[in-house]
């Protein structure tokens, strides 16, 4: 394991690691906690009692973020005719078929996440292996296979996220930036909760929520104390 820098270990004095915080002291830790000179993303971490090697205790989905990332993100929409006109209204950055598909098939990546409409997803489907191991492959289940690509696009641009569960159970998603006001990322934090509490497989057993965490870029774990979420 690398050592930690000096930076590092006088931030992680301020955190109790035998504690969980209530989720508004633990983003006042994480702000206070960060150790880059950049505006580092800050990161909610789930640990949840699934067994995403069982189809019915996989999760993925995605949820739109109240105050957004931080971060804008580039869309590219595959689509054609009327829907192209509609994705480039919306505010997609690239829209278009077989010549992106070219693009990307000769290492062109200048985006963040891909909407196609279902029309374009046979085509689509070919670059799966460029894009699947990426986690930039189009999906129904995100929203981003769709005809409704106004909506699709818009949300994107709004500050959506996409969460998906790993093979240890955890799911790692982005709530914004050091800079937001605290109370920002504590309303994006709850909307991910929420949502969390929402997609629980049925099959899922014993205790749901193992552990979480917030964090900021190459900043310490602070542990929150689920009971201390507001939940609607």
């Amino acid at each position: 394991m690398a050592k930690k820098g000096k930076k590092y270990l006088e931030a992680a004095k301020l955190v109790d690691r035998s504690k969980a915080y209530a989720i508004e002291e633990a983003i006042d830790l994480v702000k206070k906690t960060s150790i880059v000179k950049f505006d580092a993303t800050v990161e909610a971490a789930f640990r949840l009692g699934v067994d995403p090697r069982k189809a019915d205790q996989q999760i993925r989905g995605a949820v739109v973020l109240p105050n957004g990332t931080g971060k804008t993100q580039r869309v590219l929409v595959f689509a054609k005719g009327e829907k192209a006109k509609e994705a480039e209204a919306a505010g997609a950055d690239y829209v278009g078929d077989s010549e992106y598909i070219n693009k990307i098939n000769q290492g062109w990546f200048e985006f963040d996440v891909i909407v196609a409409t279902p029309d374009m997803m046979g085509e689509v489907g070919k670059l799966g292996r460029v894009l699947g191991p990426k986690g930039l492959m189009p999906n129904p289940k995100t929203g981003t296979v769709t005809f409704d690509v106004e909506r699709a696009v818009k949300e994107i641009k709004a500050g959506k996220v996409e969460y998906r569960v790993d093979k240890a159970g955890n799911i790692h998603v982005p709530i914004g930036k050091t800079s937001f006001e605290s109370e920002k990322l504590v309303e994006n934090f709850n909307t991910i909760f929420e949502t969390m509490l929402k997609v629980k497989p049925a099959a899922a057993k014993g205790t749901y929520m193992k552990n979480v965490t917030v964090t900021s870029t190459m900043g310490p774990g602070i542990k929150v104390d689920p009971s201390s979420v507001a939940v609607k």
